[in-house]
């Protein structure tokens, strides 16, 4: 073999080894980030700095996968540097009143929902991402954390790193390491925000409690829409910054919902956030059905608890959903 031909043989094992990756850092630098397009770039620049440091890299001081750990943590923390987090609108305002009118965000950079499809998550590399780190609800609750708490988390409780491995990701100590995660669970803690602990039932039954919220939706059915929902149901709809708790107040936003834009709807199913989905189609005046909004539920074995509705363009194109269905 020619020199340049050895050259070639090394590049193609070191991509094949660290491809496998590709979806957990994914994962990973969505968690740090809240938004589906940061993360993207992220992960490139990460595949990156890690080609152009192959030669740089020590297996015996680490693994392959905490060495690209380390890059993509590395990459998020400097991107992170003088951006503010991207809430959900319940982590930033009061709750509101359904009868009063919907109120724009404005330019706030919002948290974005995660499509299943970027994640591969039916195949066999992503089956070491939690799933349940990935809910829209652990990934707003991250955000109100200062970048490198963030980062001590996540690397400790969703990814399992060690102390020791944490520090070296992060280029600090151990005790660093654990005064941010101490500091990361106060903050949690007096925001009011725990992670979500919920007695999930199976992926099917989760999704045909969404399939009877579609059919009731369809038939603009408020009450039957009410008896799908928890006691403590949640909505919020990005970019408002509306968001109310309870199902009688769901209840009233619902009416309002079928009376300003009627009762004809379509629902195509999608995955987000490794919960049920569903983007909503509305009829409008040109005779086809219109896409109005994304919607990520999450379901418990009592009933819908959390609906959380979007509307921005950013996150339809993310999710490759068309602009309208035929009547």
């Amino acid at each position: 073999m020619t020199v340049m031909g050895a050259d070639v043989a090394v590049a193609e094992e070191f991509d094949r080894r660290i491809d496998p990756y590709r979806s957990e850092l994914l994962a990973h630098c969505y968690r740090m980030l809240g938004s589906v397009h940061d993360a993207e770039d992220l992960v490139q620049e990460t595949y990156l700095r890690a080609w152009r440091a192959k030669d740089r890299y020590d297996e015996g001081r680490s693994s392959l996968r905490t060495w690209l750990y380390r890059i993509a943590t590395n990459a998020c923390l400097t991107a992170l540097e003088g951006r503010g987090r991207r809430p959900m609108p319940s982590g930033l305002v009061a709750e509101s009143d359904p009868r009063r009118p919907l109120v724009h965000g404005g330019e706030i950079s919002w948290l974005q929902p995660l499509p299943d499809s970027v994640l591969n998550l039916g195949q066999p590399e992503a089956a070491t991402i939690d799933r349940a780190s990935l809910r829209l609800a652990f990934v707003a609750a991250a955000q109100h954390l200062s970048a490198r708490q963030r980062a001590a988390l996540i690397l400790r409780e969703v990814l399992d790193f060690s102390a020791a491995e944490a520090a070296d990701i992060l280029s600090t100590t151990t005790a660093s390491v654990n005064s941010s995660l101490q500091r990361a669970r106060t903050r949690l803690t007096e925001a009011g925000i725990a992670q979500e602990h919920v007695a999930e039932p199976s992926e099917a039954e989760k999704r045909a409690w969404v399939d009877r919220y579609m059919s009731a939706f369809e038939a603009a059915d408020v009450e039957g829409l009410k008896r799908l929902l928890t006691d403590d149901v949640l909505m919020e709809m990005p970019p408002m910054v509306n968001w109310f708790v309870g199902r009688e107040n769901y209840g009233v936003f619902m009416d309002w919902v079928f009376a300003k834009n009627g009762s004809q709807w379509r629902f195509l199913p999608v995955g987000a956030n490794a919960q049920p989905a569903f983007a909503a189609f509305n009829l409008g005046e040109s005779g086809v059905f219109e896409l109005h909004t994304l919607q990520v539920f999450t379901v418990t074995n009592n009933g819908i608890s959390r609906n959380s509705v979007f509307r921005d363009a950013e996150v339809f194109a993310s999710f490759k959903l068309p602009a309208t269905l035929e009547a």
